[in-house]
């Protein structure tokens, strides 16, 4: 069955020619112009993946509610923002709810895609992981990427898609640095880099809310990141 895409948009025109292209790449697609619309539709059945607008009619930031509660319901759900704000306090604040990507509408279709289709190439990913990485553990860490759950300490952390394959890349190979380039296309994501330091942030925020002394996450200046062994 092909994917479902749900868009989340208010300007009709804008909604209908992203509709329209990505049906055109063999996705199914749902478009809804307002939030309560949106959330009674994933209510039903949710999509297998979410772009999203901020502003939308009478709400200029429902977006960002919308993904509070699309995060709540799925931490597995890939989410973009696609919007024409392009202020580092939206991006941030986006990817702090639980998005993981954020794009303005300048984006090329193409680039769009390549997005999308970086997304999903990691559901499939947690879906079929390879036996040999079907469980991570290095000490209190615990990853299960069948089951696409992450404990520390015995503690659950909720991650999502983007976060749990950073993890997995950073924790893989402890000690070793890795730059933002290496951490993206190891953990299959195509982001922006200034993006890659945000999911670190938020990363680190999860770990120590299941442990106030969590430090594992080194940041090595001008080089880039690396687990602690």
């Amino acid at each position: 069955m092909p994917r479902r895409i749900a868009i989340v948009e208010d300007d009709a025109a804008i909604r209908a020619n992203y509709a329209d292209a990505l049906r055109k790449h063999g996705y199914e697609v749902s478009a809804h112009a307002a939030r309560a619309d949106a959330m009674a539709a994933f209510r039903t059945r949710l999509p297998d993946l979410a772009v999203i607008d901020i502003g939308l009619g009478e709400e200029p930031d429902g977006g960002f509610a919308l993904c509070r509660d699309l995060r709540a319901m799925s931490s597995a759900l890939p989410i973009i923002f696609l919007t024409a704000r392009d202020s580092d306090f939206d991006a941030v604040s986006g990817l702090r709810l639980g998005a993981d990507d954020y794009l303005t509408k300048d984006v090329s279709l193409p680039h769009l895609l390549a997005r999308i289709s970086a997304l999903f190439r990691r559901v499939e990913a947690s879906r079929e992981p390879r036996a040999a990485e079907e469980l991570l553990e290095r000490g209190p860490l615990k990853l299960d990427a069948r089951r696409f759950t992450v404990a520390w300490q015995g503690k659950p952390v909720e991650l999502t898609l983007t976060e749990f394959w950073m993890v997995h890349t950073l924790a893989k190979f402890p000690g070793h640095v890795k730059d933002r380039e290496s951490l993206m296309r190891e953990a299959n994501l195509v982001v922006d880099e200034d993006t890659v330091t945000s999911h670190v942030k938020r990363i680190r925020k999860k770990f120590s809310a299941a442990d106030s002394s969590f430090d594992r996450i080194d940041t090595v200046y001008g080089m880039g990141y690396r687990w602690k062994a």
